[in-house]
């Protein structure tokens, strides 16, 4: 039963890792992918879907494996290289000692996050040139995506998440989300069935004052009580409507004005208006 369970929801994953390359036009003929790995069950199933994608796609890509050792007290290093060597693909860990930086430069109170995924994100983006990789692949899924949404609401008072393909800040890297349509629990199934060898992070994940735990809790909530909730909130942010909005740098409000000529004005006296409808009331 649990194989025939595996089979059908691998089936589904690959169906809407392949829907949302083919939608955001995410991976090209010759590209080399970089799969980032941390070590937790998002990237393990980013990477099972970029080499079932590899194998079956209309075009030829490259998937490299890259992990970027931060050099956390504990971590076991050779938990990723055991497990891809299993895989006979490249792969590289990449060491560097951000958490000691992130340590450093965090005030006492606050979260590791913002500054731990900057260092890392320069690292990485600095490896991918070194290597030639010409996409960036990261494990974020709809979760993901609807959570950032409501913390930059929450606590930025922006419209903002976590697009399905972007172009770095300096302009040199695209960064690609193949898991953009994917729900979290369907991705811990898998991993489960799958048995990655998940590797905790003991860095943010030792904190208690993150926020993300806090919506993520909220939404959950959302699902227990309407299920299917947060599946729409994901689908419309696929399906953003400016205009009925208040966003004055996406609409000219200034600009606009009555384009339909005035109808002439109609007889609304009792006898020949529109509110010449009987009253149900009576």
């Amino acid at each position: 039963m649990a194989s025939a369970q595996a089979n059908k929801l691998g089936k589904k994953l690959r169906r809407l890792a392949g829907k949302a390359v083919a939608d955001y036009a995410m991976i090209e003929d010759g590209d080399r992918i970089m799969a980032c790995l941390s070590g937790g069950k998002d990237s393990y199933t980013l990477l099972d879907m970029l080499l079932s994608l590899k194998r079956n796609a209309p075009v030829s890509f490259e998937v490299v494996a890259v992990n970027l050792d931060q050099k956390q007290p504990n971590f076991p290093g050779h938990v990723l290289p055991d497990y891809l060597d299993t895989l006979g693909i490249e792969y590289h860990i990449v060491e560097e000692d951000t958490y000691s930086i992130v340590k450093a430069l965090t005030p006492e109170g606050k979260t590791y996050c913002p500054v731990c995924s900057r260092l890392r994100r320069g690292v990485l983006y600095g490896f991918a040139r070194r290597i030639g990789a010409t996409k960036i692949a990261l494990g974020h899924h709809a979760d993901d995506a609807v959570e950032t949404l409501f913390l930059n609401m929450f606590h930025g008072g922006r419209m903002k998440s976590m697009p399905p393909k972007l172009v770095s800040d300096d302009g040199n890297h695209v960064v690609i989300r193949p898991l953009y349509y994917m729900r979290e629990r369907d991705i811990a199934r898998w991993s489960k069935y799958r048995e990655h060898p998940i590797i905790p992070c003991n860095l943010c994940g030792s904190q208690e004052n993150l926020e993300r735990p806090v919506i993520k809790r909220m939404l959950a909530e959302w699902d227990a009580i309407q299920p299917g909730r947060v599946d729409n909130i994901a689908r419309a942010m696929r399906h953003v409507v400016p205009s009925h909005l208040g966003d004055g740098a996406l609409v000219d409000f200034e600009s606009l004005r009555r384009s339909v000529e005035l109808m002439p004005t109609r007889d609304l006296t009792r006898n020949g208006s529109d509110f010449d409808q009987p009253d149900h009331r009576e």
